[in-house]
């Protein structure tokens, strides 16, 4: 199995980063080839919003770090992403990269109505939360974070 890691934490070995190397001690075999990246450490640009990815299936901007994830999602079987939580959600540098990526995880039918393009893929969220327990459930900080990368992962 073809696996793809995006840990879009800005510290490796944080709570997420060691939350995912556990959680990939499972598929180390000579079975899976996993690819590894470090989010904050790729170089791309923001989305412009111009939508031509959505016909076309490619970003129109600059070859960067951005492409070279959208050919590294059609390659892999299964997506494992990490995310701590900011203010609710996903890191800043994870949602830029997933705005960028729209073209590749998505199209939409004549009527624009979206349309996965990854439909049956697995895929696994890791997240973690510095709001103490019972808060981080009250004000649904940790539960934010998971519910925008279920929306994109879903609409993938």
């Amino acid at each position: 199995m073809n696996i793809l890691v995006l840990n879009g934490s800005p510290h490796e070995n944080g709570n997420v980063g060691n939350a995912i190397k556990k959680l990939l001690l499972k598929y180390d075999s000579d079975e899976n080839e996993i690819v590894y990246h470090n989010v904050h450490e790729l170089n791309f640009d923001f989305c412009r919003g111009c939508m031509a990815c959505r016909k076309s299936g490619t970003c129109v901007l600059k070859d960067d770090g951005a492409h070279k994830i959208a050919g590294e999602i059609n390659w892999c079987d299964m997506l494992i992403v990490g995310t701590p939580v900011y203010w609710g959600n996903m890191s800043g540098k994870l949602k830029s990269l997933f705005d960028r990526l729209v073209g590749v995880l998505m199209t939409e039918s004549s009527r624009g109505i979206p349309k996965p393009l990854h439909k049956g893929k697995k895929a696994i969220i890791v997240t973690s939360c510095r709001t103490p327990f019972p808060f981080n459930c009250i004000f649904g900080q940790s539960a934010g974070a998971e519910r925008a990368l279920k929306e994109i992962l879903k609409y993938s």
